[in-house]
């Protein structure tokens, strides 16, 4: 788990304003849950037999002795609470949330035991139009943050639970003959989560996959009709993709659209976001049965790929837009009240005081890096004037009356 230090948070705060702008075009509402759950909405939901219940929970037992737990993702308490507050039978629902998730797994580049993430959630709507929009809404923040070029969409079927049983029981006699070749997680997962196993990174395996039978031959026609029409509709709006068959979920209530977004450029952990329709997770967690599709994608990772690709604008990580200092101490009182009249005229203008010693105050002022230096002394009579430092280059005598209004005509809000 790690701090978030004041050079770090701009950019945060940056991929959070791009986001909510995106939601707020697709006419998305924020829902925001609490952070621990009873134990048993994720043994319910995730799977008793998963990694993430069986080694990666933070559990405890509160005073009364019941079991509670950090929530590992966001899915689960969003649904949670849709069927708690009436929000999901019978209506359609767009929902977003960010927030702090946890689990207890090896750390390793662009991943914490404590991460954020940033959860699409959408109910009540069957047809794969949907699927398409949350997959364009995803784009479209790419293209916001500058990296759509750098990621790579890839999309899977996994069909009815029918079909999805029907290959998973040919996969498991496949790969059962060929058991010894397996690597250790996936000998395990062939008994407990097999279609896991089509995720597996060791090379051996994936050697054993290449015979393997192939999701997409298994296919119920409703599945292949809700696929056809998820990707006329990617075409028509000019979305490239890869068909990945391999691409899988591992929990039941998954079906029919599953994709991710991946990236070459954050070594092997490659995918930024991922998301797919969970049309059983609402009867499975003792709703009505409620269609449902959405994403998540960790924020850590998308600041690191930022950062990568260098495409953070340099004004994200400027905190303030004036430096404001005194010349000498008899006026520095009045130069805090000079600032809130500054901001009065100027909604949005960020403006810093420098309330420490004046030795060499010019030269320390335009050294703290501020588009715009105001540097403040006062005449014989006690009236106010300024030196403007805009990139280096000095605008001299303007009494404070004026100040506002040529700070306006540099500033850039």
């Amino acid at each position: 788990m790690n701090d978030i230090l004041p050079d770090q948070t701009p950019v945060w705060q940056y991929l959070e304003s791009k986001v909510k702008s995106v939601l707020s075009a697709y006419g998305y509402s924020e829902i925001r849950m609490p952070i621990v759950e009873q134990t048993d909405l994720f043994k319910r939901s995730i799977g008793e037999v998963t990694d993430i219940v069986e080694k990666e929970m933070y559990t405890f037992e509160d005073r009364n002795g019941e079991s509670l737990t950090l929530r590992p993702e966001g899915t689960a308490s969003c649904v949670r609470a849709g069927e708690e507050h009436g929000l999901l039978f019978n209506q359609a629902q767009r929902l977003w949330y960010t927030g702090p998730m946890f689990r207890y797994e090896k750390p390793q580049k662009g991943r914490y035991r404590q991460f954020h993430q940033i959860g699409v959630e959408t109910f009540g709507m069957a047809n794969a139009d949907i699927d398409a929009e949350v997959i364009l809404l995803s784009a479209r923040l790419w293209k916001e943050l500058g990296i759509l070029d750098a990621v790579t969409l890839q999309l899977n079927s996994l069909g009815s639970n029918e079909a999805r049983a029907e290959y998973k029981d040919a996969l498991v006699a496949y790969l059962t003959e060929r058991k010894s070749e397996l690597d250790e997680d996936s000998q395990r997962r062939l008994t407990s989560n097999p279609l896991r196993i089509l995720d597996s990174k060791d090379a051996a395996t994936q050697a054993l996959l290449d015979s393997a039978p192939v999701l997409t031959d298994y296919l119920d026609e409703e599945s292949r009709l809700h696929f056809t029409q998820l990707c006329e509709t990617l075409d028509a709006a000019g979305i490239s993709y890869e068909v990945n068959p391999r691409l899988v979920r591992g929990l039941d209530y998954y079906c029919k659209t599953v994709f991710e977004w991946v990236t070459d450029k954050l070594g092997a952990q490659g995918t930024v976001c991922a998301g797919g329709r969970y049309d059983g997770l609402v009867k499975q967690l003792g709703g009505r049965p409620t269609p449902a599709v959405g994403f998540a994608m960790g924020v850590e990772r998308l600041i690191l790929m930022l950062e990568t690709l260098a495409v953070i604008p340099q004004a994200v990580t400027q905190t303030f837009d004036v430096y404001l200092a005194a010349e000498t101490k008899a006026i520095q009182p009045r130069i805090i009240l000079l600032a809130d009249r500054l901001r009065d005229s100027l909604p949005g203008l960020r403006v810093r005081v420098h309330c420490a010693g004046l030795k060499n105050i010019s030269a320390k002022a335009r050294q703290t890096g501020a588009p715009i230096v105001l540097l403040i002394k006062a005449n014989e009579d006690q009236q106010l004037s300024g030196t403007i430092w805009h990139n280096d280059e000095p605008v001299f005598d303007i009494e404070e009356s004026a100040l506002a209004t040529a700070i306006s005509e540099i500033w850039k809000p």
